[in-house]
Parts: C-alpha cells; structure tokens; sequence
C-alpha cells in the first residue's frame, strides 16, 4: 500500500518540488518521517493523527513510513501536514488514488482538521502553475494566491472539504485572479516640502534613474521629509516585478494586499539593526531587509550611527543586485535589487556649516565621524546632496509649491520609458550598453578628466556619473549627453568635491 502526493519546500524565494510518498505495512503501529525533516516537521505526526480522528477518519493501525523525497532537501515548518493526512489515506484506501498525481498540495493542519495558513505559497503556486498541476493551498493565503490564481489554484479550508473535491462529492470552485483598485493611502506629497530646489531635483533624479542617494545636512532641514517623498514620485511595478516583491514578501511572512502590490517598497530599518536583520541569514534563512526592499527603496537615516560592519556588508548587493547567504550545506540566494537613500548630518553635534548655530565639535571628532562611511560605499551612492537650512520667512510661507508629486511622477514615468526602451535603467547599465548610451561629448571628455585628476575620483565613480547624466538627457528628452548634462552630475557629487577637506560643506 503506497501513496504519492506532490508539494512544495520552501528555500529562499524558490519553492523546490516535494514527493511525499506514504507507504503501509505490517507490524507494530508506528508512525516514522525520513527525509531530513526538521522538528516542526517531525511533529507533524501528531497533529495529522489528530486531524484525521477529529475529521471522521480512520488512522491505520500499521506501521507508517513517509518519505520526503528528496532526501538531501531539509524540510521545515508544518506546510508538508495536508499532503501527508492526503497520502495517510490514499494508502489506506479512504481516499481514491485517481487524479492525486495531477495535484499539488500544501498546509498545516490543526488538530480539528482545519487548514492554516504557511509561508511561501506564492512562489508554490508559480512553481506548480509551470509543471502543468493544481495546486491547493490554505483558505487564509487565498489573497496572496490570487495574485496569480487561475482555474488551477484552489482554496481550501478544512480536511473534509480537501476529500469531498477530491472525491468529486463537492468540488471546489478555482480562485479568480483579481486586483483591487489602488487601496493604500495616498503618499506623502512633495508639495509639502518647502524651497530646497536642489535636493528635489536630485529625488526626481534618483526616481527616474533608479540610482543611490546620499543626504546630508544640519539635523531639523529636512531630510527624512524628502525621502518620505520618494515613494509618491516613483512609477508603479510592473506585473513581472511585483510578482518578484509579492513573492519575497510571502516568503518572509509579511501580508501582501493585493490593492497595494504595484507600489514599491519602501523600507526604513533602525540603526542598530544588524547585518542579518540588513541581509538576511539566521539558522533557517530568511531575506533581509534589502531583500524585503528589492525593486523598491531601502531608506537608512542616520547613517553613520549604523554599525560600519553592517554598512560594509551592503557594498556587494549594491552592485549585484542580489545576497548570496553561505551555509555548511548549501548556500540560498535571496534578490536584492534595491535604491538606497540615506540621510546624515555632518558632524556628531550636527550643525557643521549651520549659519546660525555653531559646532561644538573637534576636527578629530568630525573625521572620526565622516570616517565611518567607507570610500567604496560612498562610491556606490549615485548623488551626493546637501540639504541646506531654509529662511523662517520661506517656511512660514502658506504659498502651495508649484510642483506637486503627481507632475513629478509624470516626468518620472516618461525618462523611464525611454530607459526601458534601451532594456533596463540606467542605474543597471553596464558593460557594452553603458558604453552604448552614455557616450560622453568631446568637451565632454575634457570635463570628465579635469574631474577625476582634481577629486581622485575611482572609476566606479565616474561610471556613476555618466549614469546620472544619462538620466539627465532622459528628462530632458534629449538622445545624447550634453556637456550641461555631465556638468549638473559632477555637481551631485559633493562629498567627492569636499573628500579632502575637514567640512563636509563645500
């Protein structure tokens, strides 16, 4: 007497296929799970007894063998318990074996025979969806399924309903993908934020261009502000990427509302979050905060407070796009395509070039302090931005701004068409395309050369130039750099202007 029923493991942002293969035989009663399971796992045998009493069913007074295969694939959390009650009966002859190998299922049972939800099921219901299966997962993760629900994807919620369909007593209807209308509330307007011209012109920037932002500045100017501002300017996901963040956030645990999938994410951890926190990792890993931020905005305020050891961590992601995390056994590859933006002040009191309030601070005391951020992370932030201190009389100024974060956006959402025309944006070209699309003129040269010999500038840093500028001919609507292009780039580079002097205002 042997049963097959397929699920899904989780392992990063995958969800590797499961054959849970239920034998019976003769012998003492005894129930064993081999396939490196781990004790969530192993457990799972009672809860399954429990269930199939509770539910009306019998549970065989033999010895029980259930193999997840394959055996080299560690299996974790209580997911595998409704595909192991399915295959208790199949074996035993409650439940007719036709059609179990056109299905794949997963959940945690409670001792009643209720269906709970788990972790991971979107990445299960892609995966099943590509081998050609129908897949059956907890009545609780049916939103998040919708994302990509068709007539194969079918929500249950108690182990009697599971056999009635299976049995075709009751059959279940599939769920209908659906997309609620925009729910979340309305972002914060840049309208609010008032002069600081330059700082807005770099946000828009940044959004349009996908690239790294650094500001800096006395505290109180408004730095936290602006980047709060970020997410109302940015350009909703397309369906392939928001299925990516839909899908490391299941893995994660996190409630995806299917009105709200299509706005980037936006993430601000605390500065003592650690390295794993930031990363990703633990004994059973999990993504981090940059992997919870990919195809979206990871903000760090306060950034020379973060433990320089979790910064340095960020350098490899920053270029790669993804974090790889090691273990003895196997290593899990989590994606990390994210835009940072950080703010800082200049100096441990903060008013270092503040016109009013002077700093109380030792030039040693300042050099410690800037030396916290490395020269390869700062070479890895796009623009460098100083957030001046803005006269009472403008704050006071009830006048709206003139430009609002819906103009904005639409700027946005035209420089990145004409970026996605090329094949990615310009944050991500490289090698030959970069070469391609951000030609320099000759002046141009010139200019660029000067810039190097007199700020030291390293070669990753001058690439980021000419991939600013290229932002900057796509706002304009221009088709290639201009020299008033790579100008107003080396202007975004501050740090690297003041790199050798004790102020971080130039």
């Amino acid at each position: 007497m042997l049963a097959t029923i397929h699920t899904r493991a989780r392992l990063g942002v995958s969800a590797p296929p499961v054959m849970v293969e239920v034998h019976l035989s003769n012998g003492l009663p005894a129930l064993s799970i081999v396939g490196l399971p781990e004790t969530g796992v192993k457990e799972s045998k009672d809860r399954v007894r429990s269930a199939l009493l509770n539910a009306g069913f019998e549970f065989p007074a033999k010895r029980i063998t259930i193999n997840l295969a394959p055996a080299d694939l560690p299996k974790e959390g209580g997911r595998f318990d409704l595909p192991i009650a399915l295959g208790i009966l199949a074996a035993s002859g409650q439940l007719p074996p036709e059609g179990l190998d056109t299905i794949e299922c997963l959940g945690e049972l409670s001792l009643d025979g209720a269906v709970r939800s788990v972790f991971g099921v979107l990445p299960a219901v892609m995966a099943a969806r590509a081998q050609g299966r129908t897949i059956l997962v907890p009545q609780a993760n049916a939103e998040e399924a919708s994302l990509a629900a068709g007539d194969d994807v079918i929500a249950v919620n108690h182990l009697l309903t599971v056999c009635a369909h299976l049995t075709g007593s009751e059959r279940l209807a599939p769920l209908q993908p659906f997309e609620l209308p925009d729910t979340s509330p309305e972002a914060p307007d840049m309208a609010d934020v008032k002069g600081q011209h330059v700082p807005k012109r770099a946000l828009e920037i940044a959004a349009a261009g996908g690239h790294n932002l650094l500001l800096f500045g006395p505290p109180g100017t408004g730095k936290s502000m602006l980047a709060s501002r970020l997410p109302g300017i940015l350009p909703p996901l397309t369906d392939g990427h928001a299925l990516e963040v839909a899908s490391v956030h299941s893995v994660a645990g996190l409630a995806i509302q299917p009105g709200q999938w299509r706005r980037p994410p936006f993430r601000a951890p605390h500065h003592t979050a650690s390295s794993v926190a930031l990363v990703g990792g633990g004994s059973a890993p999990r993504p981090g905060e940059i992997s919870l931020a990919h195809r979206g905005v990871l903000f760090l305020d306060e950034l020379p407070e973060f433990d320089r050891k979790v910064l340095e961590v960020l350098r490899e992601p920053m270029e790669s796009g993804e974090i790889v995390i090691s273990r003895a056994a196997r290593q899990l590859t989590f994606p990390a395509r994210f835009q940072v933006i950080a703010a800082m002040n200049p100096c441990p009191c903060g008013y270092r070039g503040h016109p009013s309030i002077d700093c109380q601070c030792t030039p040693q005391q300042v050099a410690r302090y800037q030396a916290k951020l490395s020269g390869p992370l700062l070479d890895r932030f796009d623009l460098h931005v100083e957030v001046p201190v803005q006269a009472g009389s403008l704050l006071l100024n009830t006048a709206p701004e003139k430009v609002d974060s819906r103009q904005i956006r639409e700027r946005v959402e035209l420089a990145r068409a004409r970026q996605l025309a090329r094949g990615c944006i310009n944050a991500q070209l490289s090698g030959k395309a970069l070469q391609q699309h951000c030609q320099p003129p000759e002046e141009g040269e010139a200019i660029l050369s000067r810039a190097m010999e007199k700020l030291g500038l390293s070669a990753r840093a001058l690439h980021r130039i000419l991939r600013v500028a290229r932002t900057l001919a796509d706002l304009a609507g221009d088709e290639a750099i201009g020299k008033a292009h790579l100008v107003e780039a080396l202007g975004y580079r501050k740090l690297d202007q003041s790199r050798n002097q004790p102020s971080m205002v130039s």
